[in-house]
């Protein structure tokens, strides 16, 4: 009977599954495991992995299941663990596993031989081992290109897992590891002062930094208003607008009279929506070069 209370209990801390070796830990008898597999009472997940008393797993217990048969210096990684620290809204449907140089596949299991974990690269989330946010980070820079990577970081940053020293010394001990020079280059952005601004406006900053135009203020006020971006020299005001910019009456009506006190200041402005920010940062980037040049030259005669 405390076989049973202890496995009900094991069961719980673990979504549901346990494995092979733990049901003999606990006492277990190969013929008792054996007749309680073909009683129903345990159902085969993978080789050596068993669900209790039914297979209506969650997320985290597919995943559990997924590290258990992996062996016990399996922990969860890559998109998996991405979705368990928060950084992606679903769970792949075939869990990724990291497993230190051994390993063999499993079927359903998504599996990454990797060298044995640093201290500090993997702990533990919700009761499950999983790599850590920036270890998470630096493998999702080695299989994700692009928007996919920096949506993550992004959301990182959010839930206050963005931590760019650990990032960084990550970095230094794993120099030649692929996703390195990705992952140094997608963080850049949130070394910025700017770091409380939101997201378009860190992308705008990124993309005025990588077309080497000259760096505005930001954040500051002219003509009685708050500015996201002005060059002071070319006299000229960059307002970055994100979704909710125009929701409110208030707002829709503001807009107009703020852009005519800037022109009476002799101040000229335009206004770049977050969603061109985003997608096209290369052609922003060359409008704001032409008119950047325009004003100066403007400006001489």
């Amino acid at each position: 009977m405390r076989s049973h209370a202890a496995l009900a209990e094991l069961a719980r801390a673990q979504y549901g599954v346990v494995s092979f070796r733990q049901l003999r830990e606990l006492g277990f008898s190969k013929g008792a495991i054996g007749r309680a597999h073909q009683a129903e009472r345990l159902h085969q997940l993978h080789h050596g992995v068993y669900a209790v008393g039914h297979i209506a797993l969650s997320d985290h217990g597919r995943c559990m299941a997924a590290i258990l048969a992996c062996g016990r210096r399996a922990v969860l990684s890559h998109e998996s663990a991405a979705w368990l620290w928060g950084f992606f809204p679903t769970c792949p449907v075939k869990p990724e596993v990291s497993v230190p140089n051994a390993g063999r596949p499993r079927a359903g299991v998504r599996a990454h031989r990797v060298v044995p974990f640093s201290l500090g690269e993997v702990g533990s989330q919700e009761g499950i081992p999983v790599t850590s946010p920036a270890r998470t980070l630096l493998d999702l820079a080695a299989t994700n290109r692009g928007r996919r990577l920096q949506q993550a970081i992004e959301k990182a940053k959010r839930l206050d897992r963005l931590d760019l020293a650990e990032i960084d010394a990550l970095i230094r001990h794993k120099r030649s590891a692929p996703g390195t020079r990705r992952l140094r280059e997608a963080a850049e952005i949130y070394r910025d002062p700017a770091i409380s601004r939101s997201r378009p406006e860190l992308l705008f900053l990124d993309l005025v930094k990588r077309a080497g135009l000259p760096r505005p203020a930001l954040n500051t006020f002219v003509a009685g208003h708050e500015i996201d971006a002005y060059w002071e020299v070319e006299r000229f005001a960059v307002e970055v607008d994100g979704w909710d910019a125009h929701r409110t009456r208030e707002a829709f009506e503001a807009d107009p009279l703020r852009q005519e006190n800037l022109k009476l200041a002799g101040i000229d402005s335009i206004r770049v929506t977050a969603r061109r920010v985003e997608r096209e940062p290369a052609a922003v980037a060359e409008r704001l070069r032409r008119l950047l040049a325009s004003r100066r030259e403007e400006l001489r005669h």
